[in-house]
């Protein structure tokens, strides 16, 4: 192979990296404008549903956790455009059974009413669950739930503070002594 002949290939190969990166980096963002994409109010909102769903009790609830924002990346980055419609829904759904029950907003709701109309929504997603087909997409709730549960636990917070945190574990002993009450390990 010729010098001129090599600077050729790594020309075209470094030019395709660059050229590349722009379109695999875009490629991985899936918002659209098809009325997928959240707002501030909308985070607000998903940090309230958080913070009922994990309240702050002696370790801080799912809203110092960020759990809003969490929802929105998750969403709108790894779920398909039918699951962002349906969670987009959703959120319009919760505010609207919250108006329709309390005449209240669901912001603006009490804590207890919040816990009652979630332990509702509960019930309503399990029995969906139930009869729901392979190729249905899941109920809003459940998805609310499952990313609250998600991003508290795998955040710092859920990590070192929700449960007991050893940054450099010892030995594996399977038989640890447990009292009722204690947190499990990160």
């Amino acid at each position: 192979m010729q010098r001129r002949e090599a600077v050729k290939y790594i020309s075209l190969l470094f030019g395709g990296t660059v050229v590349g990166a722009g379109s695999f980096i875009t490629g991985c963002n899936t918002k659209s404008n098809d009325g997928t994409s959240f707002s501030e109010s909308d985070i607000a909102f998903l940090d309230e549903v958080g913070e009922t769903i994990l309240p702050a009790t002696g370790t801080p609830g799912a809203k110092a956790a960020g759990i809003g924002t969490f929802m929105t990346v998750m969403v709108s980055d790894c779920y398909e455009t039918e699951n962002q419609k349906v969670f987009k829904k959703g959120m319009k759904k919760l505010d609207d059974v919250s108006l329709k029950q309390f005449n209240l907003n669901f912001i603006k709701a009490s804590p207890k009413q919040r816990a009652e109309l979630l332990v509702q929504l509960d019930k309503e997603q399990k029995e969906y669950m139930k009869n729901k087909k392979t190729e249905d997409a899941s109920h809003y709730f459940r998805m609310m739930k499952e990313l609250t549960l998600l991003g508290y636990f795998t955040s710092e917070i859920g990590i070192k503070q929700a449960r007991r945190y050893s940054p450099v574990p010892g030995k594996f002993d399977a038989c640890i002594p447990y009292k009722k009450g204690d947190r499990s390990f990160s």
